[in-house]
């Protein structure tokens, strides 16, 4: 399903959340409008390392950030395979992987058109890079 937000369409696989296209439009909204902090929608999580990461995305609290290394350090992992994991999130903005930048960079984002939106997240959120 498409979501817009900031005029920009967002791509979120509405069969990894268990509510309504409708709904979830609705929640997008009242984020992007500064009404909701969280999203209440249940979404399964991926299987494996990739659902480990949606995890800890999910808990990272709005306006805040953490770093690729530092989620990695957390399943003893690495950076890299954090990144991917992000890039693979079927529901950004629900999941934040917004949230989830480089030590020195604000790093990537697989939604609407890219970094440009990340960073347009985080300002909204009021998140340091």
């Amino acid at each position: 399903m498409h979501a817009e937000l900031f005029g920009r369409t967002v791509e979120l696989d509405a069969d990894s959340v268990a509510a309504s296209e409708d709904e979830i439009r609705a929640q997008v909204a009242e984020y992007a409008a500064g009404e909701r902090r969280e999203f209440d929608l249940s979404v399964a999580l991926a299987d494996g390392f990739a659902g480990e990461v949606m995890a800890k995305m999910r808990a990272i609290p709005y306006g805040e950030t953490r770093t690729y290394g530092e989620i990695a350090d957390a399943l003893d992992s690495a950076p890299v395979a954090v990144g991917r994991a992000c890039g693979a999130n079927p529901v950004p903005l629900v999941v934040p992987c917004h949230r989830v930048v480089g030590v020195d960079s604000l790093g990537g984002y697989s939604a609407g058109d890219g970094p440009a939106l990340k960073r347009r997240l985080l300002e909204l959120e009021g998140a340091r890079e």
